[in-house]
């Protein structure tokens, strides 16, 4: 007797309407899409956009692993939010799968608003608008192809939403954010400081009175959790060297604009163009789809393209900033505990109009002071709670016998004064 055996054939329809994908992250493994509505938003281009923005921006220039980008951020912190839903609900936390949706959303596209190179684009060709924003003004576009569910989404991503533990997940002191990107970032970098558990932390969520708390057997991993922030910040986010090339990146966005505005013919890409040749207010840019249009195009991309164009320009300034960016000839840093005098600055500024030949504005572009601030963890703006087995919600830097968390909650403050090197203007 003959057996017969039966094959289907897929055809590639059938394969391109499979949307219960996996991605393999190497940070956690396989990162599995949650469900269709998820799968489409992350194929959308605006989301996509996220693939050709570098997570921490310029920091490649000293630690040269670091080119991930924010749509693996994206995917991972919504990764940690699926495993912090899941710990809840299984721990009696009352979670709808409409609900449960929603927090997914709002976690994936919480850095969707983000311009090139990170927060640089905020501090130079847009200004009085935040990143934050912008992702709103991007979900409510996303709420005209989607609904409702990203209606539900935008009220836990802005606090709205009547159950505050949700949006205590996206955004607060111990969120789905903070958590991938310190793993991430430590990761990238090869900074091992930064890494945290946060496999045991998302075990030791729980929720009381409808806020955020952590069961107190996590304590110890909280503690840790803020001690790698504070570390991140001073070897990877504050950098000197990374703070020096952001500022210099700011500078030239800011001497290209007050070319164009001065009437200068300037090389740039339609997308950079319009932020270049255009005051876009924050009213203007969220309710001018025109300004969102142009936005939803920008990336790492026109940034360098342009600086590439500008090297060869005929602005002193504009050339030697795009010069230094490009060949990693950055400013000189001091940092300092206490801030620098204006005779300081003003001595700074002599040396580089005598250096390059500039004008007392022109010399502002290559002299200028920061002051860099550092709180892992402020106890003022929102609480991370333990709940003990008696019933009690305490604050960490309370309920912690770490003295290190009392001082970790106060700021530290550094004032840093940048200024040329004899490289600056070297080919």
């Amino acid at each position: 007797m003959t057996k017969v055996i039966k094959i289907t054939v897929l055809n590639s329809d059938s394969l391109q309407n499979n949307k219960k994908k996996i991605v393999n992250d190497p940070v956690y493994g396989f990162i599995s899409i949650p469900n269709e509505t998820i799968f489409d938003i992350i194929q959308h281009p605006y989301f996509q956009r996220l693939r050709r923005i570098k997570q921490l921006g310029l920091t490649h220039l000293v630690y040269p692993g670091a080119l991930h980008t924010r749509f693996q951020h994206a995917l991972g912190a919504m990764n940690l939010m699926d495993k912090a839903i899941t710990s809840l609900k299984r721990k009696g936390v009352e979670i709808t799968n409409e609900e449960e949706n929603a927090v997914l959303i709002a976690i994936l596209l919480h850095d969707i608003g983000h311009g090139p190179f990170s927060h640089t684009l905020e501090h130079s060709i847009i200004s009085g608008i935040s990143h934050e924003e912008i992702s709103v003004a991007f979900m409510e576009r996303f709420k005209l192809i989607f609904g409702d569910v990203i209606q539900r989404a935008l009220e836990v991503f802005k606090g709205n939403y009547h159950k505050p533990f949700l949006h205590q997940l996206v955004s607060s002191q111990l969120d789905m954010d903070r958590m991938d990107y310190l793993n991430r970032d430590s990761y990238f970098t090869g900074v091992s400081e930064g890494a945290i558990g946060s496999d045991r932390i998302i075990e030791m969520l729980n929720v009381r009175d409808g806020n955020l708390v952590v069961e107190e057997k996590g304590i110890y991993s909280v503690e840790k959790f803020i001690t790698s922030r504070r570390l991140m910040y001073w070897q990877v986010y504050m950098h000197k060297t990374v703070v020096s090339a952001e500022l210099m990146m700011i500078n030239t966005l800011k001497r290209a604009k007050e070319l164009i505005q001065g009437g200068e013919t300037l090389f740039a890409t339609p997308a950079l163009s319009y932020f270049l040749n255009n005051t876009v207010s924050k009213e203007q840019f969220l309710k001018d789809s025109d300004a969102l249009d142009h936005f939803a195009l920008l990336d790492d991309v026109d940034i360098i393209a342009s600086l590439k164009v500008w090297v060869s320009h005929s602005d002193k300034i504009l050339s030697t900033l795009s010069r230094g960016i490009i060949n990693r000839r950055l400013m000189k840093v001091e940092i300092s505990k206490v801030p620098f005098s204006k005779e300081r600055i003003a001595s700074e500024e002599e040396k580089v109009k005598k250096m390059l030949n500039l004008s007392n504005h022109e010399a502002t572009f290559f002299v200028f002071s920061d002051v860099l601030t550092n709180n892992a963890y402020n106890s003022e703006k929102e609480n991370i709670n333990l709940l003990f087995k008696s019933g009690q919600v305490v604050d960490l830097s309370i309920a912690s016998d770490n003295l290190n968390i009392s001082a970790l909650a106060k700021p530290v403050n550094k004032y840093a004064l940048f200024y040329p090197s004899e490289n600056l203007n070297k080919v």
